[in-house]
């Protein structure tokens, strides 16, 4: 009897000193495994979703305009088309000015690859600077464009290859606040390529598009609001490294 007594009395100070963490009925499955076709199902439901939140520019290296349709038709198993939410007003947010010695002229804009910056030139010392996505390893292009459309809230149609290679995609997505194409796209020339905002915010300032440019929803608006039609874009696989720490030094980085 006393060994009993013992023992109850051992199990009642673990169960009373256990950690709170150590337990909690809300985690507890009671054995329960759910069916492998139900887990396949809402794995490719989630995979979807984060398909349409990663903020994805055409997939494919330069080319000519199109409706995003092509010769190939394939679409997947993706839905025909999906509304990009709701269309709020999104108030400019300005950048920092910096210094920036240059030549471009003002009004142009220079987009430093390497560096992930955009530069809009205020006078011939001064300049705007964004921060700014940009092309993954493979999908980076140089070359001088201008603004050729301004279009706010874009709709998104990926083409029929991308689709194929991810079936999770839409044919077609109205603008919206869930439309990787954010706030306002700046076309540019008659390439595939824009500046654009974007809903993945936490892409700013890496080698994630696929040739795009991409800003915050706040900052591509101001710089809509500065740059027209005809507007002359650089872009530059890098700046000069003296130029660089200059622009650097006064964004604060």
């Amino acid at each position: 009897m006393k060994s009993i007594t013992v023992l109850t009395a051992t199990v009642l100070s673990v169960a009373f000193t256990a950690p709170a963490a150590a337990f909690h009925p809300f985690e507890e499955t009671y054995g329960y495994v759910p069916p492998k076709s139900l887990k396949r199902a809402e794995k490719t439901q989630s995979d979807s979703q984060q398909l349409l939140s990663m903020g994805w520019d055409w997939d494919r290296p330069q080319g000519k305009l199109s409706d995003g349709n092509g010769e190939d038709q394939q679409s997947g198993s993706g839905p025909s088309s999906l509304t990009g939410g709701g269309q709020p007003h999104i108030a400019p947010v300005a950048p920092p000015k910096v210094a920036f010695p240059n030549s471009y002229g003002q009004g142009s804009i220079v987009i430093d690859t390497a560096g992930r910056r955009l530069y809009y030139i205020l006078s011939s010392s001064t300049a705007f600077s964004y921060p700014i996505a940009v092309g993954k390893q493979g999908f980076t292009w140089t070359g001088t464009e201008k603004i050729s459309k301004k279009v706010a809230w874009p709709e998104w149609r990926p083409p029929a290859e991308m689709r194929a290679r991810k079936p999770g995609l839409p044919e077609h997505m109205t603008g919206g606040v869930r439309n990787p194409l954010g706030a306002m796209a700046l076309y540019l020339g008659n390439t595939l390529y824009r500046i654009h905002g974007t809903n993945d915010v936490k892409s700013i300032g890496t080698a994630s598009s696929s040739g795009c440019i991409r800003m915050t929803n706040g900052n591509v608006m101001h710089l809509a609001s500065l740059a027209d039609i005809g507007t002359t874009v650089h872009v530059l696989k890098r700046l000069p490294a003296n130029l660089a720490r200059l622009a650097r030094a006064g964004d604060g980085d």
